[in-house]
C-alpha cells in the first residue's frame, strides 16, 4: 500500500520520489528523477519534470510546470498558473539541455497566481512575489515584490502579512514576530529567553 496520493488519471513515472503524506491531483505527470518531499499537494495539471526539486509542505496550485533546475524549499506556495523557465535564451531549434540554470525558491516563499520566475534566481525564505509579477533577480528574504519587471516595495512577515518598518524596525501587527532591518535586508529578531 502506498503512503501518498495519485489521483487515476495522472502519471508518476518510475523512478521519481514521492514524499510520505504527498497527494498528486488529476491530470498531473511527475517524472524519473524528480523528488518531492513529505505532505506536499499538487493541483490539476501539475508537471514535474526530471531533476526538480520539491521540499516538505509544498502547495503547487493547478497548471504549474516545474522544470528541471528548479528547487522548492520546505512550506513553498505556487500560486495558480504561475511560470518556471530553466533556459534564459530558448530556440526550438537550439539544444540548450547543458545550459540550464538553477532557480532556488527558499522556506515558506509565496508565489502569486501567474508570476512568472525567470531562470537562475534566488527567492529568500518566505519572500513574497505578487500575482503576475516577473521575477528577473534575486529576491532577498521576506521580501515583498510586485510588477513587471518586479520591484521589491516592502516586507512580508514569515506568516504573510505585510510588515511596516519605522525607524529600522519591525513588528508583524497579526503574528507579533519582531524584525530588523538593516541594508537592504530583514532578519528575524529572535525572542528573549523570557519570550519579548
Amino acid at each position: 500500500m502506498s503512503d501518498h496520493f495519485v489521483h487515476e488519471s495522472s502519471y508518476v513515472d518510475a523512478g521519481a520520489i514521492i514524499g510520505p503524506g504527498t497527494k498528486i491531483w488529476h491530470f498531473s505527470h511527475v517524472m524519473a528523477g524528480a523528488v518531492i518531499g513529505a505532505r506536499c499537494n499538487l493541483g490539476q495539471n501539475v508537471v514535474v519534470m526530471d531533476g526538480a526539486r520539491l521540499g516538505d509542505n509544498v502547495k503547487v496550485q493547478n497548471n504549474v510546470s516545474i522544470y528541471e533546475g528548479v528547487e522548492l524549499g520546505d512550506d513553498v506556495f505556487c500560486g495558480p498558473s504561475c511560470v518556471f523557465t530553466n533556459v534564459i535564451n530558448p530556440r526550438s531549434h537550439v539544444s540548450r539541455k547543458h545550459e540550464y540554470q538553477i532557480t532556488q525558491v527558499g522556506r515558506g516563499t509565496s508565489i502569486g497566481a501567474n508570476a512568472t520566475i525567470v531562470c537562475g534566481v534566488t527567492l529568500g525564505e518566505y519572500a513574497f512575489v505578487g500575482a503576475g509579477a516577473v521575477v528577473t533577480t534575486d529576491v532577498p528574504a521576506y521580501g515583498l515584490v510586485v510588477g513587471v519587471p518586479a520591484r521589491r516595495v516592502g516586507w512580508a512577515c514569515q506568516c504573510g502579512e505585510r510588515l511596516q518598518v519605522e525607524a529600522g524596525h519591525a513588528t508583524c501587527g497579526d503574528c507579533g514576530t519582531s524584525y530588523r532591518e538593516a541594508e537592504g535586508r530583514l532578519e528575524r529578531v529572535a525572542p528573549t529567553s523570557d519570550g519579548v
